[in-house]
Parts: C-alpha cells; structure tokens; sequence
C-alpha cells in the first residue's frame, strides 16, 4: 500500500476510535491520522508478540481501532492537566 493509502486508511481508523471512545479529544486532522497509523502499528506488534499474527502480518482494521483506542487514552492520561 502506498503513503497515500496509509493516510486514508490511518484517517479512518483515527475517526472511529475518536467517535467510539467517550469524552471529548481535541485534536486536529494531522493527529487524527498519527493516532490511526499508530494504533495500527500498536496492533500488529502487539498482536505479533502475542502469536495472533504471523511476521510480516498486519492487523486488520478492527484491531487498528482497537490500537488507536488504547493510545487515545494513553494521550489522555499523559496529557491530563492538572
């Protein structure tokens, strides 16, 4: 997949997990898709070490979701004021 496809993927992924976690998350487009990409490679790694995929094999879009979830709240923690 090319860069431009990862961005719209990476996109998607961030808007779903922004619409499925509660709460409010402002961040704009650009963080949006870090969040999505991110979450993607938290997924397969994860999912790598873990034996649910094979090396050189990606996870698919509801573990990407679920990835980009577990950063949101992370950013979240981390970036709690105080």
């Amino acid at each position: 997949m090319g860069i431009i496809g990862t961005i719209l993927i990476g996109f998607v992924v961030g808007l779903v997990a922004r619409f499925l976690k509660p709460g409010k998350d402002a961040m704009g487009w650009i963080m949006t898709i870090v969040l999505g990409i991110g979450g993607s490679l938290l997924a397969t790694y994860a999912g790598q070490a873990l034996g649910w995929y094979q090396p050189g094999e990606t996870a698919g879009f509801i573990g990407a979701v679920v990835g980009a979830i577990i950063l949101l709240v992370l950013w979240a923690l981390v970036s709690k004021k105080k």
